[in-house]
């Protein structure tokens, strides 16, 4: 058997998969690994034999590339918009990381383990590309390789225990924003007691929408230029406290549900698969003159969200809107409502964010003391793909792909790039599994990870960033994809991404530099 699945690689790697997904769903206590799981099972299988891991490189780099360039677009759609919050954060996390690497070869001096065993836990226990800067800044010794393969799933179950905690709680976060999967959208018809121009309502346009609008009888899509009467009765839509605040300032909440009269105007889901809306904001499409209606909202994903002109389309999205009867034909064929359309994945556009973020990992800058800086293939296709999340599409070219397609793409690059990662590094974590050397190598990685987790989860408290904003800023700290996959299992939330991204990739760079610095004390 095991001559076999050394001659079939791919045999081995979907059985650990499978495997590995099985034990995922297995809970210990409060906790449960999800796509972790295929790490376990890799570390077991390949410490069966050296041969189940050999080759595994180039199959390993092609999951850690799907999982980051997927999380990087995910990100980089927010990620202008929440640098104002975040940026206090990674500066925060910088300082973490320097803990963490004193405290590392403070312990490890204490303790009796050499600068090449703290540059590779180091690496291990904030799971990034760094282990190649690791392995050429102490000459490829075989004490960076074993405290990789000790401390990584060291790092795991840590940060898997502190996102447990953290995930779920509920903490003052009063310089964040209110999280759209959390708050939901609701819409209330409101009965006007007073004229008002529709820029006098508090949120308009930015945290309100108003669609129906029924007068003397009559009902109608309303628009930009409309001025409200008394008498009117108007549907607004946003978030539970914005539109409170608007009902407020208008009038009063009225049993009359205007969206039961569909006679006139109906509202609709509809899918947008028509390339040219893609990657455009929705304030830039001219919704009113193509069939004379209004978006309202956006659904992507599980994620609700308030269609604001800033809002920006992708490929997927299912927006609603509301429109006159007689024009729903022309929504239809304006945002193309095709499924079909967007189960196909934009191969060109994929392979080249790929390719391009490959390259930016493969340059190599040289600094000061022989020192060498390269982001990797982690990095390199994580901030490519942020940057271009960013800008949505350049010209014909559309970055951003269907939701549903990202989730896929980066869920099975996580799952092949742990079992890989177990399979090769299972055969140097049994040879000193129940050695001192093991227990002092555990000891200082989950030390020095509590202690700079720690210190980032607190400084995130004192910043007035929510639990969730958080979490993700943990696991982005950490590096660990895993570690994502399961905060986004316990919470639906789009901060956690958001910070992921940001101090993954802040952190990848500072992680490159510390690891050498390290093997240098």
């Amino acid at each position: 058997m095991i001559d076999f699945l050394a001659a079939h690689p791919l045999v081995t790697i979907m059985g650990v998969l499978a495997l590995g997904a099985l034990l995922g769903q297995i809970r210990f206590g409060p906790l449960r690994f999800g796509a972790a799981g295929a790490l376990f099972v890799g570390l077991l299988v390949g410490m069966l034999d050296p041969r189940l891991g050999e080759g595994m490189t180039l199959v390993r780099q092609l999951g850690v590339v799907l999982f980051c360039y997927t999380v990087g677009l995910s990100a980089g759609s927010t990620l202008l918009s929440d640098l104002r919050r975040q940026w206090a954060l990674m500066v925060a996390s910088i300082g973490a990381l320097v803990v963490m690497a004193a405290t590392g070869l403070a312990a490890g001096r204490a303790l009796g383990l050499t600068p090449a065993h703290v540059s590779g836990l180091f690496a291990g226990v904030l799971t990034s590309p760094a282990i190649d800067a690791a392995q050429q800044a102490t000459g490829n010794s075989p004490d960076t390789l074993f405290a990789y393969a000790v401390s990584y799933p060291t790092g795991v179950v840590v940060a898997m225990v502190v996102v447990v905690v953290v995930a779920t709680r509920r903490w003052p976060g009063r310089r964040d924003n209110v999280s759209m999967a959390e708050a939901g959208i609701k819409a209330v018809s409101t009965r006007v007691t007073r004229d008002a121009r529709i820029e006098e309502i508090p949120g308009w346009p930015s945290r309100i929408r108003m669609s129906y609008l029924l007068r003397d009888g009559q009902m109608r899509v309303m628009s930009r230029t409309d001025e409200l009467h008394a008498g009117d009765e108007v549907l607004v839509v946003g978030m539970p406290a914005d539109v409170n605040a608007a009902v407020g300032f208008l009038g009063y909440r009225t049993r009359h549900v205007l969206t039961e009269n569909r006679r006139d105007v109906d509202f609709r889901r509809f899918v947008v698969s028509n390339p040219h809306l893609a990657g455009r904001a929705l304030g830039d499409l001219d919704v009113r003159e193509q069939c004379d209606g209004i978006v309202t909202r956006v659904r992507r994903g599980d994620l609700e969200m308030l269609a604001t002109d800033d809002l920006v389309l992708q490929p997927g999205d299912r927006v609603l809107a509301v429109v006159p009867r007689g024009r729903l034909g022309d929504a239809q064929d304006f945002f193309g409502d095709s499924e079909a359309g967007v189960s196909q994945v934009d191969a060109l556009t994929l392979g080249m964010g790929i390719a391009l973020g490959m390259l930016a990992g493969a340059v190599a800058v040289p600094l000061p003391g022989g020192l060498r800086f390269s982001l990797g293939a982690a990095a390199g296709p994580l901030v490519v793909g942020m940057v271009l999340g960013a800008l949505h599409r350049t010209g014909p070219f559309r970055w951003d792909l269907p939701h549903a397609t990202n989730r896929i793409l980066r869920q099975l690059g996580l799952m092949i790039f742990l079992a890989c990662v177990g399979l090769a590094t299972g055969p140097a974590f049994s040879s000193k599994l129940l050695t001192w050397d093991c227990l002092r190598i555990v000891l200082v990685s989950a030390g020095s990870l509590a202690l700079g987790g720690a210190g980032l989860l607190l400084a995130a408290r004192r910043l007035g960033l929510s639990a969730q904003r958080a979490t993700g800023g943990f696991a982005g700290f950490v590096g660990q994809p895993a570690v994502l996959g399961y905060a986004n299992s316990l919470v639906n939330d789009e901060r956690i991404d958001s910070a992921y991204g940001a101090l993954f990739a802040l952190g990848t760079v500072v992680k490159i530099l510390l690891v050498q610095l390290i093997a240098l004390a």
